[in-house]
């Protein structure tokens, strides 16, 4: 509801100073007022954010580029703000190419505007437990700064040399939220469940070996955590790691 009031606010100001018509002004509006807006290839959820806390984000795979750029434009226009996840380096180029102001990782597939969002929430710590984590490492860490989160990286301090970790254990211990992503057996998230308070959120990735079968191994040793109350969720889902953070950061300033 927050949002929608500010949102309304800006169109007005908008409006005063000559920037919109009074035809571009009543349609924004009645967009804003509906929680639905119908464009080809989608119906998108406008008022997701107002009812669960987080804008509805576009899931580029398994969609052409044309289709996730066309529903990008339309939040862009109707919300003042997009972000699309899983996209190809094609489907990247042509968002920034029709939109300026976007910021995008191609190796984490994820394109976003406007590119720079002020934090206004506290700290989570992505840690990755190496450099082929880093993608989804980064499809966690862009989507809380794209939620008002201030964002901490910890990467490349895996099990296999664990004393990284132990090196930079004051910065993870300083954060509300921690996001772990790790491949092979998973362990690193029970490694540092047990060693910070924090709530901690486990991502398994499909980084390993042929018996690693794709990160299964690695979401089963996550599960199987001896280090009480670490959530887990589904292999390479970064952006659902993310979103859970900022539910809990938000609900902490409540």
């Amino acid at each position: 509801m927050k949002a929608k009031k500010e949102e309304i606010a800006r169109l007005i100001d908008s409006f005063e100073k000559g920037q919109l018509s009074r035809v571009d002004f009543e349609g924004r509006i009645a967009d804003i007022s509906a929680d639905e807006a119908e464009i080809p290839h989608a119906i998108i959820d406008l008022g997701r954010e107002e009812r669960a806390g987080f804008i509805e984000a576009i899931f580029g795979a398994g969609k052409t580029s044309e289709q996730v750029q066309k529903i990008f434009s339309a939040f862009v226009e109707k919300k003042g703000r997009a972000l699309a996840t899983r996209c190809t380096i094609e489907t990247i180029k042509m968002i920034v190419s029709e939109i300026s102001g976007c910021g995008h990782d191609n190796r984490a597939g994820i394109v976003w505007y406007p590119e720079r969002i002020e934090p206004v929430l506290e700290t989570v710590t992505v840690v990755a437990g190496g450099t082929s984590d880093v993608p989804v490492a980064e499809e966690a860490a862009i989507t809380l700064e794209f939620g008002g989160a201030r964002v901490e990286r910890v990467f490349d301090v895996g099990v296999a040399g664990i004393h990284r970790l132990f090196g930079r254990l004051e910065l993870i211990r300083k954060a509300q939220v921690v996001i772990v992503t790790a491949g092979m057996e998973g362990a690193l998230p029970s490694v540092v469940g047990g060693l910070v308070s924090a709530p901690v959120i486990a991502v398994p990735t499909s980084v390993g070996y042929g018996a690693s079968f794709q990160g299964l191994a690695a979401l089963l040793g996550m599960l199987n955590s001896c280090s009480a109350g670490i959530t887990v969720t589904n292999i390479d889902n970064g952006f659902g790691a993310a979103v859970a953070a900022l539910r809990i950061l938000k609900r902490r300033n409540q």
